[in-house]
């Protein structure tokens, strides 16, 4: 077995994709960034990246916001009413990762359905509720997520995604897609950002995740959608004014990171395939599609408290999702040796054969 290069600069951090630093080049795009005053639409820079994500997305009109939770709840408002239902898939973002935000900010409760963060056209039908009916909540929305976080950025069946949109149409049931990594799924699947938008009344996507942007998401629609978008945005404190600072770093992204996201998901793949081979970690070589792994730690290995501990203190950083659970992410700010090494050290932890952090290692 190969011995972790003392030469690889660490930390190396697999806790997300949203942990990268706006790259030399990004810095100077921002402190070039033409600016005015987004909420009077004056922003030159924001009303072109609005406009450029909405070609790609195939959408009239874009709107920019602070963060991927802001598009999503503003959605969820946009699209229903107070007392409603949204159908979701299981452990999605909307419903695990907002602080509640569905059922403060838009009085909605969501059903969850499927497995492995999908659904099919027939669940989603089974599960959804008429208007009128004497004890059940109104279904009015069906959000899908894609990729999908909890489940290993698992890329959503587009064919799916066209029968339970096409369903949600005929009972006039509005529909979402979180796609904050849209951008991972069209690279995976081959497929244009505006076919797999192409469903859906509203969709998002987010700058910080994968695409190494410092912050902003976006929601794309008809005009009329993104018109009613506008007030709900203010409601919740996502206007803005200089915006454009964030969205130069937007458009350099789109422009020179989106292509690259298949270098991710390479080492994303190598990762998987050196933890799949041990016994200690269970991992179902499948789910890794894009560039998130969530696998379990088998009976033997440490719980993921201390095993996520344990790869701190040999200069790998991750995420627990559960007890027993755990999250590593690649993204543009590592490289394939660093994967490499990471994917060494997480199985030599599990297996009980950890090793003291190299001397002369980076912590840089």
């Amino acid at each position: 077995m190969p011995t972790p290069d003392p030469t690889v600069p660490l930390p190396i951090d697999l806790r997300s994709d949203t942990v990268t630093r706006p790259s030399a080049a990004m810095r100077a795009a921002i402190a070039a960034a033409a600016v005015g005053d987004d909420q009077y639409g004056e922003d030159p820079a924001t009303n072109q990246l609005q406009e450029r994500v909405a070609t790609l997305l195939g959408k009239e009109a874009a709107l920019f916001f602070p963060s991927g939770t802001m598009t999503n709840q503003v959605a969820v408002r946009v699209l229903t009413r107070p007392g409603d239902e949204a159908i979701v898939s299981r452990e999605s973002h909307l419903g695990w990762h907002e602080t509640g935000g569905v059922a403060a900010n838009s009085g909605v409760q969501l059903t969850e359905i499927g497995g492995r963060g999908v659904f099919t056209a027939a669940e989603f039908l089974a599960a959804c509720k008429p208007h009128g009916h004497l004890l059940h909540p109104p279904t009015t929305l069906v959000a899908i997520e894609n990729t999908h976080n909890r489940m290993g950025g698992i890329v959503f069946p587009q064919d799916e995604v066209g029968q339970i949109c096409a369903a949600a149409r005929e009972h006039g049931i509005a529909s979402y897609l979180d796609g904050a990594r849209l951008w991972n799924a069209a690279v995976a699947s081959g497929r244009p950002l505006a076919e797999l938008a192409a469903p859906f009344d509203l969709t998002s996507v987010a700058l910080s995740k994968g695409l190494g942007a410092p912050g902003g998401s976006l929601l794309a629609g008809s005009r009329a959608l993104i018109g009613r978008c506008v007030r709900y945005r203010r409601m919740m404190g996502g206007a803005m004014r200089q915006v454009g600072i964030f969205s130069a770093a937007g458009l350099y992204a789109l422009e020179h990171n989106l292509e690259r996201l298949a270098d991710d998901h390479a080492n994303a793949r190598l990762i998987g395939e050196r933890l799949a081979a041990s016994r200690r970690i269970v991992l179902d070589l499948d789910t890794v599609q894009t560039n998130i792994l969530v696998f379990g730690l088998a009976t033997g290995a440490p719980d993921s408290a201390e095993y996520v501990a344990r790869a701190k203190e040999r200069g790998v950083l991750l995420f627990a999702f559960g007890p027993h659970k755990v999250r590593a992410v690649t993204h543009l700010d590592v490289s394939r040796a660093q994967c490499e090494v990471a994917a060494e050290v997480l199985v030599e932890i599990a297996e009980g054969r950890a090793k003291p952090v190299a001397s002369g290692a980076s912590t840089t």
